[in-house]
């Protein structure tokens, strides 16, 4: 180690200090000549001794456009040096890091009036952000200043305008930190509120494609759920039928694997036909309950064959030893976007017969021209036409096994505590519902290797890596979703422990994360974690529901099992931090609008005594929203007071109807809840 805290470019050429890290993405620039350092004290306190500004990168392993600026830029020795000349270098992971991706994402946002990925930020010593930025390229172009450029830039600025650049950040950090405190309303919002919203979204739908504005299109799941909560509690036709027309136009699009199941990310047209390729854990678990509640609803075969299609890749694909599953897949693969997935004419010429071609051009648009860069992404281009019949499937299996030859894309394996939570809620609800035991012990398993990998010493962690174990105390995002990843394990196993769990998870998120001064509301990291530049509380949905939305969602679901009143009262305080942006922003504030759902409109309590699996199953086959269900393994509560086994129990509102001892009896009783809703 050099005198100045820099390495002696002998083993800069080798490895950087990302070489200690376990996360997937840090590793991919351990060996960028860039002197990187990860968030921490060491990067902190040299910028400090030295008084140099710190450059933040932000990014994730799957990102197409963080590798595209890794190759140009950090991988470039002209550009490692400028950076390594004038700047402390500090990258980050953002999925590990959602607190300190979030501030300093909101800088940008703020400074440029958009965000995205690859994050590009300069900081004082103190964090305090003055030029933000998402990608550039090495040299200008395309109205883009050149990074290397921009770093020259930068450094005079730091030395000649340095008062001026003080100035700016001190105001940047005083706007985000205004704009972190919320101040509660009064009371809860009007009744009407989600009404109100559903209509919001029903004049902003896209009434040719489905989903909401234009491209680049990102899945909606939150959104459906709002409006297909609307639709049960009011019997909108135009609810549900916009909610449909969003799922077949999604599952039709090549945004979905037709070969492999799962979604991508999100679409770069706004016809969901051309993804962007990576796929992420949490997209997949938010999807399934979106089309599963989808099937409840209608009965459409065709919404299960992409829950079940869903499953099975995530299950494939992405779960570990041990039953963990790992975060993402990339975007690229043999250095290219997307080519894994993409098929020329040609190579299907090659490997099918003239029948089998003709197919594949009939049911998956193949075309000499391809609809991505001269190839052919695999889509349906009959909306809502998904069951395939004999030969189609068979040419399916085909191309699959011939597709897992090539070469896969990376996969980022970190486990990561909210994302797994999300999707053992989606195995849990979508296994009990469709009569698939496999996919409850999936979550089962899931969750146990959660337990024995991230919980430590009565604390949750956020990231776990083979390598490197447990990384960083979780936050109140992974909190909110073990809570009703936990409720969703008891509903389906009826075992008491997940109950159990549910309860002293919701009461330890409390105690680590709720704001007892500011109004109330969970902050994004906990009194025992490291004090950033702005105390944030996440209240916006982005591709996962916010902290406080899944807080509030699942404090009034297990409320309602353990009768706790004031699980309840701080679901509302979080619901009052919102007031009525819930109506005029649906798309941020989803989860919070269906939580708001369970508190306006009351919540039901069912509960089936005894070995009674035709009742559970009359439960089962229905979407019920509103409802909590418990079975199975009884527990200290009043839920199981004065209940005989061999009968079903529906109450709502502290009434109950009377014991039902048959499915016809039982099913009376569920019609006639959701007709209250």
């Amino acid at each position: 180690m050099s005198a100045n805290g820099s390495r002696p470019e002998s083993e800069r050429d080798v490895t950087n200090r990302l070489a200690g890290e376990s996360s997937p993405y840090l590793q991919q620039h351990a060996d960028n000549p860039v002197d990187w350092y990860p968030w921490g004290t060491e990067a902190l306190e040299r910028a400090v001794a030295e008084d140099r500004p710190i450059l933040l990168s932000v990014g994730y392993s799957a990102c197409h456009w963080c590798h595209v600026m890794a190759h140009e830029s950090f991988e470039n020795p002209d550009i490692a040096a400028k950076m390594n000349a004038s700047f402390v270098n500090v990258k980050v992971d953002r999925e590990e890091r959602p607190d300190i991706d979030a501030i300093y994402m909101e800088a940008v946002q703020a400074m440029t009036g958009r965000g995205g990925w690859p994050m590009t930020v300069v900081m004082t010593p103190n964090g305090e952000p003055f030029f933000a930025g998402t990608y550039f390229p090495p040299t200008a172009r395309q109205g883009m200043p050149g990074f290397g450029e921009l770093l020259d830039s930068i450094a005079r600025a730091w030395r000649a305008e340095r008062e001026a650049i003080d100035e700016h950040a001190t105001t940047v950090t005083e706007a985000l930190r205004r704009h972190a405190e919320v101040a509660p309303v009064a009371g809860l919002p009007d009744h009407r509120l989600v009404a109100q919203a559903c209509d919001t979204l029903l004049r902003s739908h896209d009434p040719v494609n489905g989903g909401f504005g234009t491209a680049p299109k990102f899945p909606p799941p939150m959104s459906i759920d709002v409006l297909f909560r609307h639709h049960v509690g009011t019997g909108d036709p135009d609810a549900i039928r916009v909610a449909e027309l969003t799922l077949d136009h999604m599952a039709a699009g090549g945004i979905y694997d037709h070969l492999g199941g799962g979604f991508a990310r999100y679409s770069v047209d706004d016809h969901w036909a051309v993804p962007h390729f990576e796929k992420m854990l949490y997209d997949n678990a938010l999807l399934v309950p979106a089309y599963l509640h989808g099937w409840q609803l209608t009965g459409r075969d065709r919404h299960l064959q992409v829950v079940a299609e869903t499953i099975r890749y995530v299950l494939r694909d992405l779960r570990l030893d041990g039953g963990g599953f790992a975060s993402a897949e990339d975007a690229d693969s043999e250095g290219e976007e997307g080519r894994f997935y993409v098929w020329t004419e040609a190579e299907l010429a090659d490997v099918l017969d003239a029948d089998e071609l003709a197919l594949a051009r009939d049911w998956y648009g193949v075309s000499s021209a391809g609809n991505f860069e001269g190839s052919s992404v695999l889509h349906r281009p009959v909306v809502g036409d998904l069951i395939r019949p004999g030969p189609v499937e068979a040419l399916r299996t085909k191309l699959f096994d011939i597709r897992i030859r090539r070469i896969r894309p990376g996969l980022d394996d970190k486990v990561l505590t909210e994302w797994n939570a999300l999707m053992i809620s989606a195995l849990a609800e979508a296994g009990a519902a469709a009569g698939e035991p496999e996919w409850v012990d999936a979550a089962v398993r899931a969750m146990e290797f959660l337990e024995a990998a991230l919980w430590f010493d009565g604390r949750w962690y956020r990231s776990w890596q083979h390598v490197g174990g447990r990384r960083h105390l979780a936050y109140a995002a992974d909190y909110a979703a073990l809570i009703d990843a936990y409720t969703r394990l008891g509903e389906a196993t009826g075992e008491r422990r997940w109950h159990e769990a549910a309860l002293t998870t919701a009461e330890s998120m409390l105690d680590l994360f709720w704001d007892r001064d500011g109004g109330g509301g969970v902050r994004t990291v906990g009194r025992d974690a490291e004090r950033l530049l702005v105390d944030r509380k996440d209240l916006f949905d982005s591709p996962v529901p916010s902290a406080n939305g899944n807080a509030a969602f699942a404090l009034r679901r297990v409320a309602a099992i353990w009768d706790r009143p004031d699980l309840v009262d701080h679901g509302e305080q979080i619901l009052r931090l919102v007031g009525g942006a819930m109506a005029s922003q649906p798309l941020a504030h989803s989860r919070l609008l269906a939580a708001f759902d369970l508190v306006a409109g009351g919540m039901s309590e069912i509960v089936v005594a005894g070995a009674r699996p035709d009742l559970l199953a009359e439960v089962r086959r229905r979407y019920l929203p509103s409802s909590v269900l418990v079975h199975g393994e009884r527990f200290d509560g009043p839920i199981w007071a004065d209940r005989d086994d061999g009968r079903a129990y529906v109450c709502r509102n502290y009434a109950c109807g009377l014991p039902a001892e048959d499915p016809s009896a039982l099913a009376a009783q569920l019609d006639a809840l959701v007709a209250t809703t």
